[in-house]
């Protein structure tokens, strides 16, 4: 039997309604499909027997990542597409990632492909979703995935980055309900919990609950420019940083609620801290509406509040 030259791999859990559209787009683009079911009660494994895939089963684990490995080990192709079952590809897509196995396989040995997600029926183009970057087609032996959730994968030979455009973007649907974003939150929360005071010994620090969410609201709104997406990038830089607080909740929760004393001082460095971190960012963030002289002075205006806040704080 002559080896495929592509194969795409779909991890699955209950996917019924998102697996015919992402099936459908990679039937004239894959040599084989290789779906890794984690025992769907629904009809995801007859729907992708109907399209020609190949079934295989994995425990279920919560999350994709201890399933990636083994799903790339039943793929028989030399180069390996990842699908998740929300995605889909397109056309312009598919014809460059074949026009790179067949053409330029000596040069490339996987590539960073850039994905568009939809979330609460929006694109979202800045808050750091586009271009979104990520290793999905390489040759096989070249992409390894840890175990541990939402980690980058292990990367090795020659790099080739697509052009950050829509033609050549995976469509994800993505968040489709606030309850859906809730509910993958609380999950994501339990198990990025559970590795922090498992596998890295963490104890938790008071500071942490109020910096790291409101750091992750900040980088979300302000460093990735959420602000573009109007209402969108507030409602997702919000809902990010209730996620991160989650997490650092659920680290408490299985530190059996630790009783911590706060003391004023301490609590006095947080919140100055905080104050610092906003201010600056409201600075940078009203200087982009500003210009020539204007923008210089307030430039100006800006650092020597800011190094009086961080001098008396």
């Amino acid at each position: 039997m002559r080896k495929p030259l592509i194969s795409v791999v779909i991890n699955t859990l209950n996917e019924e309604r998102n697996i015919p559209r992402s099936l459908k787009s990679v039937k004239n683009f894959a040599d084989e499909v290789i779906v890794v079911d984690m025992h769907s009660e629904d009809k995801t494994r007859d729907i992708a027997r109907e399209y020609g895939a190949k079934i295989f089963l994995h425990e279920k684990t919560g999350y994709v990542e201890p399933a990636r490995n083994f799903a790339l080990e039943k793929a028989r192709g030399k180069w390996i597409f990842i699908l998740d079952a929300d995605e889909k590809i397109g056309p312009n897509l598919s014809k460059i990632l074949k026009e790179i196995a067949t053409k330029r396989e000596k040069e490339i040995d996987y590539v960073l492909v850039p994905r568009k997600n939809i979330i609460l029926g929006k694109w979202i183009q800045n808050s750091r979703w586009w271009p979104d970057y990520l290793p999905r087609f390489f040759k096989k032996g070249k992409v390894v995935w840890p175990t541990q959730i939402h980690q980058q994968p292990e990367l090795h030979g020659k790099i080739y980055t697509l052009p950050d455009l829509e033609k050549y973007a995976i469509v994800h649907y993505n968040f489709e309900s606030l309850d859906q974003f809730l509910e993958r939150t609380w999950h994501y929360a339990e198990v990025q919990a559970e590795e922090l005071v498992k596998e890295k010994k963490y104890k938790l620090a008071t500071a942490d609950l109020i910096l790291k969410p409101l750091g992750e609201f900040l980088s979300r709104f302000f460093v990735g420019e959420g602000y573009r997406d109007g209402l969108h990038g507030l409602a997702l830089a919000l809902l990010q940083s209730y996620g991160v607080a989650m997490t650092y909740l659920k680290v408490w929760e299985k530190q059996k609620y630790e009783q911590k004393t706060i003391d004023n001082k301490k609590i006095r460095e947080i919140f100055n801290t905080a104050i610092y971190e906003v201010n600056y960012w409201l600075s940078r963030w009203w200087l982009t509406k500003l210009g020539g002289f204007n923008k210089r002075a307030m430039e100006i205006i800006f650092k020597v509040k800011n190094l009086f806040l961080r001098m008396f704080s």
